[in-house]
């Protein structure tokens, strides 16, 4: 067998086992989409708030300082604010 048939062999492999991880994600991503329609429906948090859990808790899992991020957003929207400029 050539480098070529190898190589596409293992591509070939490759996509089989991708597409067998992604059906077993699949219940769980239905899972979560459930998760966020029963919060918005029982009104305990809106779409707004709930991609901002999102975000927050994406950025604690990366390992990044929350305090520092956001002493960083404040010296921004300070920034931002009407009369300042930010250059």
């Amino acid at each position: 067998m050539n480098e070529q048939n190898e190589k596409e062999l293992m591509l070939v492999e490759y996509i089989k086992q991708l597409k067998t991880l992604e059906e077993a994600m699949e219940p769980y991503k239905d899972q979560r989409r459930d998760l966020k329609k029963s919060y918005q429906e029982n009104g305990w948090l809106t779409r707004d708030e709930i991609s901002l859990a999102v975000k927050a808790y994406r950025l604690m899992k990366s390992g990044d300082d929350l305090d520092d991020l956001y002493d960083m957003y404040s010296l921004l929207r300070k920034a931002k604010s009407p009369g300042v400029n930010a250059t």
